[in-house]
């Protein structure tokens, strides 16, 4: 069975990465299996120039086998995009989970649903060892609306899932299993643009 490295050292990420891949011939290595605690800066201006760095970053750790690499984030209409590609880094440093969902609260009081539009967000950028394969990448997007007070179940690492509702749905995406919103989500999106190179 073909191996592949999921980079990322986000349980959540991997156990979605794992959700969505479970049908696919890959067997799916974490950075942790692999004993790399090293992080590459963030320092693009865009998911997409994220993500393909993360990918050629750990490439050079990594020399034989593909590498998945994402940068990802909630898109806010309201706030002209925030917090974007600062997800994490929205107060200007690493947050907490509960300061990023006060933050998205504050900064949305009193406006009207109508108007509280949002998006999840997700560039992958998918590596091979043959440096003569280009690096490929794909976007999914999942819309929504963020509501006034989140639901009671924080996701750890992922705050802005108790917050985000999900109209095709139903509910608010914190309210589902792994496995149903990685049949949802934007990661499942991405994913699918990028099966004919992952079965390559």
């Amino acid at each position: 069975m073909k191996q592949i490295v999921i980079a990322t050292h986000n349980p959540g990420k991997i156990l979605e990465y794992q959700a969505i891949l479970q049908d696919y011939p890959l067997k799916l290595l974490t950075l942790m299996d692999l004993n790399i605690g090293a992080e590459p800066e963030e320092d693009g201006k865009t998911f997409e120039e994220n993500a393909i760095k993360k990918a050629n970053f750990y490439s050079q750790l990594v020399k034989n086998l593909p590498i998945l690499a994402e940068d990802s984030g909630l898109e806010i209409d309201y706030l002209n995009g925030e917090p974007g590609i600062y997800s994490r880094r929205w107060l200007g440093r690493e947050s907490s989970d509960e300061e990023l969902i006060e933050t998205a609260i504050k900064k949305l009081e009193n406006i009207p649903m109508e108007r509280r539009g949002a998006q999840f967000r997700v560039v992958m950028a998918l590596k091979f060892p043959d440096p003569k394969i280009k690096i490929a990448t794909s976007e999914g997007i999942l819309r929504g609306f963020i509501i006034n007070k989140p639901i009671k179940k924080v996701i750890p690492g992922y705050p802005f899932r108790s917050l985000f509702y999900v109209p095709s749905v139903g509910k608010v995406l914190g309210e589902l299993s792994m496995e149903n919103e990685a049949v949802i989500g934007h990661r499942k999106i991405a994913l699918e643009k990028l099966a004919p190179f992952l079965l390559r």
